[in-house]
């Protein structure tokens, strides 16, 4: 009881604090809208679809999952803040829990993130994109897997480097390769053999796979369910390794 409530708390604290600034919610889904008005047109010659409404089902799962992924591998910059202002180190003379510190902020990623995939499904749905509501929650659920995740990991690292000078060229080394193995822009199924090789071994990768199968109205598809089981593990992981972070620096 005492973790929830804690979490309650910093998470309340946390969502003022985005609410009273929510510029940072639109300039957050200002390069995915671009991505979608400007670059998804061009998929339906490139992808050989039959309508324009094919094409947006395997552009926007993965457009999603990139606003998972880069929105909670840059969340760290906003700890590293509060390291300097001294919020950290006056949370060492509370009683509050250490890992409600880290859940109560992944919390408020998660929520900030999914109110901009809402932005972008709604945006898709002008261009005639169609997915069945009980499919679009679950994809939803992969995709707040991914931002709790990605968010509790940046948090954990920002500890470690305490710069924003380190932090930035770190995800930004991470973030590539993660981007460019995880068929986002443009399906894997279009890659040579080695390359859809080495994919497999990126778990995000089996994200955009599930996402994508789930726009398509394929619950039932395999990739869903090891998507989902993959992206739970690395959540849980994240946090795991996160939270220890903030309990030896926050003591």
């Amino acid at each position: 009881m005492k973790l929830a409530r804690d979490t309650w708390l910093i998470f309340q604290r946390q969502l003022h604090l985005l609410l009273r600034n929510p510029v940072w919610v639109f300039v957050g889904v200002f390069q995915p809208v671009m991505y979608l008005l400007l670059f998804a047109p061009l998929l339906k010659p490139a992808l050989g679809a039959a309508t324009q409404a094919e094409a947006y089902k395997i552009f926007v799962p993965g457009l999603l999952v990139l606003l998972a992924i880069f929105g909670g591998l840059f969340q760290g910059f906003g700890l590293i803040a509060e390291l300097r202002a001294g919020v950290i180190e006056r949370s060492r003379v509370t009683p509050v829990s250490r890992l409600a510190l880290l859940l109560g902020r992944s919390l408020r990623d998660v929520v900030s993130l999914m109110a901009q995939a809402v932005i972008i499904t709604l945006l898709a749905l002008l261009f005639d994109l169609r997915v069945f509501i009980g499919d679009l929650l679950l994809a939803y659920l992969m995709l707040a897997l991914i931002a709790l995740m990605t968010s509790a990991v940046s948090y954990g690292v920002a500890l470690k480097v305490k710069s924003e000078n380190a932090l930035a060229p770190l995800m930004n080394t991470v973030a590539q390769p993660v981007l460019l193995l995880s068929g986002i822009l443009l399906p894997l199924a279009f890659a040579p053999g080695w390359l859809q090789g080495v994919a497999r071994w990126n778990p995000f990768s089996w994200a955009v796979d599930g996402t994508r199968a789930l726009f398509s109205g394929d619950i039932g598809d395999d990739r869903v369910w090891q998507g989902l089981a993959i992206i739970t593990v690395l959540a849980a992981a994240g946090v795991y390794w996160a939270a220890r972070q903030f309990a030896r620096s926050v003591r």
